[in-house]
């Protein structure tokens, strides 16, 4: 790979950063447990499906799985092995995901890796005005910061919840913002059917599409997430029925503490997810034979102490992983999550993402999801954690980047030219290469302790805020032609009408 030549000049850019790409695994993922054991958790996860079932509230749903030859009592819905196999014949192992600036199409699935940043918390913080409660204008400079940060390559669901907004048409404004402040693919909210056809209606008109040429060509996604134990509702699954009739892909992503929702060992965990997970894969595909679906991970622990939950553990790493060898059993994308559990943006925060990370790449990930923001549990957006989140990111691509083994790059001419003893700095091999010849940080401070202490003596964190201010004087919001704007804004108003005081 050819790195883009970082510029010294007086006009070069405030924020360092690498360029815009898509990140791929090269080197493969890590295989944690062998094939037997692998086919171990399948197959108690399908005595799981079959002799137990999954609870689906939702009426149309029930009928499809009954018409496909599920048992169903009551509630309960019962699906065979045979009912599995049919829907991973159709689903696709990968898909291509289209925002409205083209460029930026990410393909889900293979050895891809996109990085998503944090969704859904009700507070987000900054050390300069410490923390609150989420808020649009919160969300639009989170927004921002996406569009800006080149290792964020998709939007989560309300990034931080616009809590002051009526619930009941909130997301118009968020999948607003997401379409005019940035050109990256979202997340669509998908609690019933209405909320997920507005974020699929919005993303086709900014790309000048109806909705059967979004169908053929998909630009948002959504997760949906199961409420285990083995419990899909309503409004979940309509949701997921709605975007799959329509195209456009959807993470099945049981929410699974062990201890908690699941029975306490990661064996359990794991055979528990994967029967929530596939049950949810088999209804796209009775809805929509191809629809995209990816198969969604998000077990960790709990505090045994506290019942509080717990990320970054070592038991969630491994799970992130061995969850990657069971979505590449059935031939699917993988979503996995990045996130900590601390309050605070400190070594904790650090260590704890830095283990999910870990464990999400060497799962083989597709779609890295609250990479970048997230704190606290899921309950906090933060913005110095999404620059510290960013800096990760960016070591993490350039980890991934392949060795150059050219004969450029192997430079025995320059060791022939330099004697025993000597050194390379004023060698042309150094001179030709040294301004982008390794990693160049955008957060570490590298100087000896002097100079540091010269430059105020910031850490991290202080850092980290001075680049996110930097970054949202910087930002440029990405143009939009004035049509498809005036067609989203009418768009939004007559929805807004229509909703009125009730649901969407």
């Amino acid at each position: 790979m050819v790195r883009r030549r970082r510029s010294r000049t007086a006009s070069a850019p405030r924020v360092a950063q690498l360029p815009w790409r898509q990140v791929e695994l090269a080197h493969g993922p890590l295989p944690l447990v062998d094939d037997e054991g692998i086919e171990r958790i399948h197959d108690a996860s399908i005595r799981v499906l079959e002799d137990l079932g999954i609870e689906l509230w939702s009426d149309e749903a029930r009928q499809l799985m009954t018409e496909a030859g599920a048992i169903v009592d009551g509630e309960v819905v019962r699906i065979g092995r045979d009912m599995v196999e049919a829907a991973l014949t159709t689903a696709p192992s990968s898909f291509t995901l289209t925002s409205r600036n083209p460029e930026k199409q990410l393909t889900i699935g293979g050895r891809n890796i996109a990085f998503g940043l944090v969704a859904g918390p009700p507070a987000v913080h900054d050390e300069i005005r410490g923390r609150r409660s989420s808020n649009m204008q919160d969300y639009e400079n989170f927004i921002r910061l996406a569009h800006f940060f080149n290792a964020i390559h998709i939007l989560g669901n309300q990034v931080a919840a616009p809590l002051e907004l009526p619930a009941n048409n909130r997301h118009l404004d968020t999948y607003l913002a997401n379409l005019t402040l940035s050109d990256l693919s979202f997340h669509c909210t998908a609690i019933g059917r209405t909320r997920a056809r507005d974020g699929i209606e919005m993303m086709a008109i900014s790309r000048g599409l109806d909705l059967q040429e979004m169908a053929e060509s998909p630009g948002v996604i959504t997760v949906i997430n199961v409420n285990s134990p083995r419990r899909f509702d309503e409004e979940m699954a309509n949701g997921l029925m709605e975007m799959s009739t329509l195209g456009q892909a959807v993470s099945v992503t049981p929410f699974t503490l062990m201890g908690a929702m699941t029975p306490v060992t990661l064996a359990a965990g794991l055979t528990q997810q994967n029967a929530e997970a596939l049950f949810g894969v088999v209804l796209t595909q009775l809805v929509r034979p191809g629809a995209p679906v990816v198969y969604g991970s998000f077990t960790s622990n709990v505090d045994m102490r506290s019942g509080s939950p717990a990320f970054g553990t070592p038991e969630h790493t491994k799970a992130n992983v061995v969850s990657g060898q069971l979505a590449r059993r059935y031939r699917l994308p993988y979503r996995s999550s990045n996130s900590s559990a601390s309050n605070v943006v400190d070594a904790q925060a650090a260590y704890e993402t830095q283990m999910s990370l870990w464990g999400s790449v060497l799962g083989g990930t597709n779609l890295v999801y609250h990479a970048a923001g997230w704190m606290e549990g899921g309950l906090q957006a933060s913005y110095e954690k999404l620059v510290l989140d960013v800096e990760m990111l960016q070591n993490m691509m350039e980890f991934l980047t392949p060795l150059d083994l050219s004969d450029e790059a192997l430079a025995f001419d320059a060791m022939e030219r330099v004697p025993t003893g000597g050194h390379f700095f004023g060698d042309p091999h150094t001179l030709d290469r040294y301004e982008d010849a390794f990693y160049s940080p955008m957060l570490s401070d590298w100087k000896n302790h002097g100079a540091w202490e010269e430059a105020g003596s910031l850490n991290a964190t202080q850092r980290a805020t001075a680049l996110w201010q930097a970054a949202l004087e910087d930002y440029v919001e990405p143009a939009m032609p004035a049509d498809r704007r005036e067609a989203l804004d009418d768009y939004v108003a007559k929805r807004k009408e229509q909703i009125g005081d009730g649901e969407p």
